[in-house]
């Protein structure tokens, strides 16, 4: 019945032009529709999982361990706003207040691995375009790959950080349904990601550190997409990644879904914010081939150690940077800062090193992932 519901979801959408040949909303088959609609139900933000109750648009994108604080809140505002209707003072008031500090940093500090995916794909988190706002000033954006076409799911382009010129690459999700469609969920196209490299190749031959920040669900596997060789395009990034000589720097800031985030990943230093995820499949998709059924998505969240805390522990990540309580979403200035003023000191600390110190370090750093397993085997 989902997947029913958004194919005639996908009829009603607004119907404008697409920018590839034969993949705009009005050129989709019926076959096309179905799949794409079964794609949305895996990686839209606002898919249900299991327990998961987020509201629709107009009740605060609420999750569903969140009730409990919104409760609170909606407690509060009612006696502040009819004083008349209640007997309490200010000293109950106050004890309110304190209440409702009190289980937001209980449960926001006792968060689940599911519940951090949760967080990582909420509609209102600072997407791309967002952090080259206020992080970073002066963006000019470049487009095209120069082979096919433009891809509005990775977005690229010259930028200063803190006065310093730097290249910023990243993929955009949208806000809207005019915008999801638009940037493809975040879900990058194979001209995408040859974009994305062809300004890296601009950035190392002008010598300007490489920024990019990471949100996605994957790249996306439409039969275009595999068409124009979307495999091969990854790869090559991953390779010529490795041959760059100026500082490079990955952040994941929401999603990092599974190659589709490490074909702009192969850096020096790679951040993650606190309730981002990293893996090589999402949660779902894992329960479905494990489980047989996407209820189980909680359980692999928990065996995937996706989250920043376990790939800190694993050596995948070199820093967690730390969010707004509740989430970047709900003080996406302050998180803004947090990420200027750690790319500053990776970069600086980047800049102590040579062009031949910085590729050894970056190739010898993934070539020695998954040495974990290997290790324990050994051991036994």
């Amino acid at each position: 019945m989902l997947v029913v519901g958004l194919e005639q979801r996908l009829n009603s959408w607004p119907h404008y032009p697409s920018e590839r040949p034969g993949e705009g909303v009005l050129t989709l088959s019926p076959l096309s529709q179905s799949n794409l609609a079964l794609f949305l139900v895996l990686n839209s933000p606002l898919r249900p999982g299991p327990g998961d109750s987020t509201l629709a648009v107009g009740m605060k994108n609420q999750l569903d361990f969140e009730k409990p604080i919104l409760d609170l809140q909606n407690e509060l505002e009612k006696i502040k706003n009819h004083p008349e209707a209640h007997s309490l003072g200010a000293e109950q008031i106050r004890q309110m207040e304190e209440n409702l500090e009190e289980a937001r940093r209980r449960i926001y500090s006792n968060l689940t691995a599911w519940q951090r995916v949760k967080i990582a794909r909420h509609p209102e988190r600072p997407f791309t375009l967002d952090y080259l706002q206020s992080t970073f000033t002066d963006f000019t954006e470049l487009h095209g790959d120069r082979l096919y076409s433009e891809d509005h799911a990775m977005v690229g382009g010259f930028a200063r950080l803190g006065g310093r010129k730097v290249m910023v690459i990243g993929t955009q999700k949208g806000r809207d349904t005019k915008e999801k469609i638009l940037r493809n969920f975040g879900c990058a196209h194979p001209e995408g990601y040859r974009k994305a490299l062809r300004l890296m190749r601009m950035a190392d031959k002008f010598g300007l550190p490489i920024i990019t920040l990471i949100d996605t669900a994957g790249a996306f596997p439409g039969i275009g997409a595999e068409e124009r060789h979307v495999a091969e395009a990854i790869a090559v990034n991953l390779r010529e990644m490795m041959l760059l000589e100026v500082p490079c720097v990955a952040v994941v800031i929401g999603e990092g879904g599974s190659g589709g985030a490490l074909g702009i990943g192969v850096t020096d230093r790679v951040l993650i914010l606190e309730n981002a995820y990293y893996s090589v499949i999402s949660p779902e998709g894992c329960a479905a081939i494990l489980w047989k059924e996407r209820s189980a998505a909680a359980k692999a969240a928990e065996a995937l150690k996706i989250t920043a805390r376990d790939l800190l522990g694993l050596d995948l990540v070199d820093e967690v940077l730390p969010e707004p309580l509740g989430g970047a979403h709900n003080d996406p200035a302050t998180m803004a800062g947090t990420l200027k003023k750690h790319l500053l000191a990776q970069l600086e600390q980047l800049d102590k090193l040579s062009p031949g110190e910085r590729m050894k370090q970056r190739y010898d750093r993934f070539r020695n992932h998954g040495r974990v397993m290997e290790n324990q085997l050994a051991a036994a």
